[in-house]
């Protein structure tokens, strides 16, 4: 399988009135390694459950080798 480049855009998330993510941007190369660090809550485990496709972002696009991932979830 090739590595792809991933492109996040803008992403954000609420969960009721609180703003768990708001106009992340990243890009990641292909082979490139990426660790997300920060204290609970601040939305790591989210972001990652957007790019797996096992959460809907509320903004923003994910994409993978140039192939837009916001409709897997």
């Amino acid at each position: 399988m090739a590595a792809l480049d991933l492109h996040i855009d803008d992403i954000g998330k609420r969960f009721g009135a609180i703003d768990v993510l708001r106009g992340i941007c990243l890009r990641v190369a292909a082979g490139e390694f990426v660790t997300l660090l920060g204290p609970s809550g601040c939305g790591k485990s989210t972001l990652l459950r957007i790019i797996a496709g096992l959460e809907r972002a509320d903004q923003g696009h994910v994409r993978a080798g140039g192939r837009g991932l916001d409709a897997v979830a």
